[in-house]
């Protein structure tokens, strides 16, 4: 499993970590009982302070999306909501469509051309995966 954090978007990088999760658990990427990377390994692999990613996953506890298996690390809890578990996975794309639909219409981009700019970055976006590169 590997993050995709952007330390140059306003986006706080614990935050970005805690939505990431919450994309994979609602999408099924991320099933019950599944390990995800540990603080030190987040940590390193992105530079970052290893007390960010302690944020993120103590705030995914709390919100019961990890649970904590003493001496083995955060694994996605048994209850966590997931695709087909009544996730709602429209639900967390809708802020972030919602806020480029705004940016778009402040650029003064034509509808269309969003629509095409949005397929693009879609493909773009699937590229790695398909390429087993995520």
């Amino acid at each position: 499993m590997h993050f995709n954090i952007l330390p140059t978007a306003t986006t706080p990088i614990y935050r970005q970590i805690v939505e990431q999760v919450h994309r994979l658990v609602a999408s099924g990427q991320l099933v019950a009982g599944a390990d995800l990377p540990s603080v030190r390994a987040v940590a390193l692999q992105h530079a970052i302070n290893p007390m960010t990613v302690s944020k993120a996953y103590s705030l995914l506890e709390a919100q019961g999306v990890l649970v904590r298996r003493r001496g083995v690390g955060m694994a996605v809890a048994a209850q966590s909501f997931g695709a087909g578990q009544g996730g709602d996975t429209m639900a967390l794309l809708k802020p972030s469509l919602a806020q480029a639909a705004h940016i778009a219409h402040q650029l003064g981009i034509d509808p269309q051309a969003a629509i095409a700019a949005f397929e693009l970055a879609l493909n773009d976006a699937a590229a790695p995966i398909a390429d087993g590169k995520s």
